[in-house]
Parts: C-alpha cells; structure tokens; sequence
C-alpha cells in the first residue's frame, strides 16, 4: 500500500510536472516565432515528456489504487528579453524539480514504502540527465547569442536525437 504522505506529495508533484510541459510549450512557441526550428522542436518534446512525467505518476497512483487529484497550475512566464532566458529559466526549473523527486524519494524511504521509493528511482536518474541537458544547452546559447545558426546546429546535432528509455514507466493513457 502507497504511504498516503507520499500520495499527497506525488499529486503535488503531477502539478508540478504539468506546469513544466506549460512551461515548456511557451518556450518552444518563443522559439518557433523567431524561426529557430530546432529550438522550437526540442522545447515542444521537453514539453512532451514533462506531460509524459504526469500521466507515469498519475498511471503508478492508478495501478496502486491510490487518489489522483490534478490541481489548478500557475501561469507561465511567455515573453522573453532573448534567446538566453527561456533555457536559464528550464534549468533553474530543473533544478528545482530536481529537489521535488528527491524529496518524494526521501518521503518514499521514511514511510518504508519501498515500491514509491523504487517508482522514484526512474525519476532520480531522469533529472541527472535533463538538468545536464539544460546546463550545456545554456552554455551553447550563452556563448552564441548572436549567432543564432551555431545554436541551431548544436541543438539539430546533439540534442535531436531519440531519447526513448524501455526503462521509463507507464504512461497513462498510452
């Protein structure tokens, strides 16, 4: 049975992924409106997968007949001064998100609910992964701001390929 303490936290933590994919989305759309394509493209699928993050955690409440609530999410930030802020503002949200799954793994080890606490390990392994993605992508936008075709290539080159994981958890609905 799933600690209801961490059934509160990881419903919170549904929200949390939800406003990420918003987040995202006016980040790709910023993007798109200044025809940087490859920009735009990876900020819609980080978009994606912040959704894909919410409907893993509401199909695990599911499967462990636990309550889903989805609560109202913040507004998000859609205008931005250049290219630079949009991805400083992904990785100060990957960190911060990064604290969120580490504070659910640790509420999953102290109500010794070992099958949360192994959910979260996925998580855990997922957020080393984006908040390294976001540091070397804000170095790259950072170093070329004004030359916005080198940003382009490195997103199209490093960043652009297949990402899936066999490893992931079920997505709801999929």
């Amino acid at each position: 049975m799933v600690a209801d303490r961490f059934v509160q936290q990881l419903n919170t933590q549904i929200g949390n992924e939800l406003a990420s994919h918003n987040q995202y989305l006016a980040c790709a759309v910023y993007y798109d409106a200044l025809t940087m394509p490859q920009m735009a493209a990876f900020f819609y699928a980080q978009a994606a997968e912040e959704r894909d993050h919410a409907l893993m955690m509401v199909q695990y409440l599911l499967d462990t007949d636990a309550p889903v609530a989805i609560g109202a999410l913040p507004g998000t930030v859609s205008t931005f001064a250049d290219v630079v802020e949009p991805v400083a503002l992904a990785l100060e949200a990957e960190k911060k998100v990064t604290a969120q799954i580490n504070d659910l793994y640790r509420i999953a080890r102290e109500e010794i609910d070992f099958a949360s606490e192994q959910f979260m390990g996925w998580f855990i392994k997922e957020q080393v992964e984006e908040v390294a993605t976001m540091s070397d992508l804000l170095a790259v936008v950072t170093r070329n701001k004004d030359a916005i075709e080198q940003i382009e290539e490195y997103v199209a080159r490093e960043l652009g390929g297949d990402d899936s994981d066999p490893t992931a958890p079920k997505i709801a609905g999929a």
